[in-house]
């Protein structure tokens, strides 16, 4: 049986498949097309002041913004650094996403290792948060009728250890073996700032992504990021702010007490976390009509997890420390704000095509 003979590749072909990707509604050109990434070139070059070069020799530096589209592609498909170098290579859409063609060298898995190490100085993925934030408010997108507050697990590769060392990394303390010369290569590879947890009988090891999020728009407005240990309502204090003054807060049972009843009066917003029963003093069934009622906000921080877990491809995190975590962390939340901000404004445009053909412009 004789083959088909395949057609020598032509000049156009790159444009040609783009044009099918388009049609077949490649979500990514979607993305860019809704989202104006060069709002945040000030930021980047910012955090990556250029030092002068000595010569014009060697390969120049990639474009910052397209550095930072290829690290947002790796939270919105949750790869890993060599996962990321082999997409931009062999997908069209990754190409065409940040910007690369045929003719374009493809930053490596040191490169793009690079370029996130910077984030963990100063808070700088925080100004990126922070960045876009700020252009979401100006959108209008923050509707500020209601918070709503929770906490996600981001597990990390488990650790090995004995029972002893464990217990030394709970102090805060490093095995001596550890710093050893023979070991010298081992201690970059353990991580002495992830905790082990236990929720509904399944254990966790890693960080816990807290969130405080917009209940009309659920957008995120701020997060702080903490080892899986630390109980949800310990995260309460810093996620408020001044601005959510005179606004609600919804949140699940794990919110309450005097201390956190405290921080919630302390900003001055409506406490609206669900109330807690107790041994030999059960919910009366007001209170429980009354958390069902609250439920209806507060259930819509879910989504937001639900998206990470499923559109996004999981939470979990090829990281060692704390400080690499927030980075990861910080631009997940990022990453979910600019896939929500995309949906408020197709929902936006098409309520106003809508409006127009009902007669309402």
């Amino acid at each position: 049986m004789s083959s088909k003979k395949q057609q020598a590749r032509g000049f156009f072909d790159e444009y040609e498949q783009l044009e099918k990707l388009s049609k077949l509604k490649d979500p990514l050109e979607k993305l860019n097309s809704k989202i104006n990434f060069e709002l945040f070139r000030e930021t980047l070059n910012k955090i990556y002041q250029k030092t002068e070069r000595k010569s014009e020799a060697g390969a120049k530096p990639y474009d910052y913004v397209l550095m930072f589209k290829v690290i947002i592609l790796q939270r919105l498909y949750n790869l890993s650094d060599e996962q990321m170098e082999f997409q931009l290579n062999d997908r069209l859409t990754f190409k065409r996403f940040v910007g690369l063609d045929f003719s374009h060298k493809i930053p490596d898995t040191n490169t793009i290792w690079t370029f996130k190490e910077k984030l963990k100085e100063n808070d700088n993925e925080r100004k990126l948060f922070d960045c876009f934030y700020q252009q979401i408010e100006e959108q209008k997108l923050i509707v500020s009728e209601g918070k709503m507050v929770d906490a996600s697990f981001h597990e990390v590769p488990r650790q090995r250890n004995s029972r002893e060392v464990n217990e030394k990394i709970k102090k805060g303390e490093v095995p001596p073996e550890w710093k050893e010369e023979k070991n010298k290569h081992k201690l970059p590879h353990k991580d002495t700032d992830a905790r082990w947890t236990k929720k509904n009988n399944q254990n966790y090891y890693g960080y816990k992504n807290h969130v405080k999020a917009d209940v009309g728009s659920k957008l995120i407005d701020n997060y702080t990021v903490t080892d899986a240990s630390v109980h949800d309502s310990q995260a309460l204090e810093p996620l408020l702010t001044e601005k959510d003054k005179g606004q609600a807060l919804y949140a699940d049972s794990a919110y309450t007490g005097e201390e956190q009843e405290t921080t919630i009066n302390k900003v001055k917003m409506l406490n609206k976390v669900h109330e807690k029963g107790y041994k030999n003093k059960p919910l009366t069934e007001a209170q429980k009509e009354n958390n069902k009622n609250k439920s209806k906000y507060r259930v819509r921080v879910e989504h937001i997890f639900g998206f990470m877990e499923n559109s996004m491809h999981g939470s979990y995190m090829r990281i060692i420390g704390i400080a690499r975590a927030r980075v990861v962390i910080g631009l997940t939340n990022l990453a979910y704000n600019i896939c929500r901000a995309v949906q408020l404004l197709t929902l936006s445009r098409e309520r106003c095509v809508q409006s127009v053909k009902l007669g309402g412009y």
